[in-house]
């Protein structure tokens, strides 16, 4: 099953499938720049000093992808109904598992 087949099936009762669809799209886009974006320098060092550091451009690139991405977990999770009492969600344990399948460092 692919990553977006799983966040399909996670939403397959809401009702507003368009933009469900887009917000997934743009999930899947995110990950994979973040991923792309975790192999990249972030620091840059001075050769002479290493107490002198700088950002890279990825560092920063890294940042506004990761908070427009955590913006639009927030967004998918309030078309979930969740009742306290059921446990986890789908969308929960997908979250949960992001970091064991598609963040690993390689």
């Amino acid at each position: 099953m692919t990553r977006k087949e799983e966040l399909q099936k996670i939403f397959e009762d809401v009702d507003n499938k368009s933009l469900i669809e887009n917000l997934i799209d743009d999930l899947i886009f995110m990950e994979e720049q973040i991923v792309e974006l975790r192999k990249l320098p972030m620091i840059k060092v001075h050769p002479n000093n290493p107490e002198i550091q700088k950002t890279t451009p990825s560092a920063k690139m890294y940042k506004e992808t990761l908070q427009q991405y955590n913006n639009v977990i927030r967004t998918l999770s309030s078309f979930i109904r969740h009742d306290e009492g059921e446990g986890e969600s789908p969308l929960e344990a997908y979250i949960k598992n992001i970091g064991t399948k598609k963040w690993e460092k390689q």
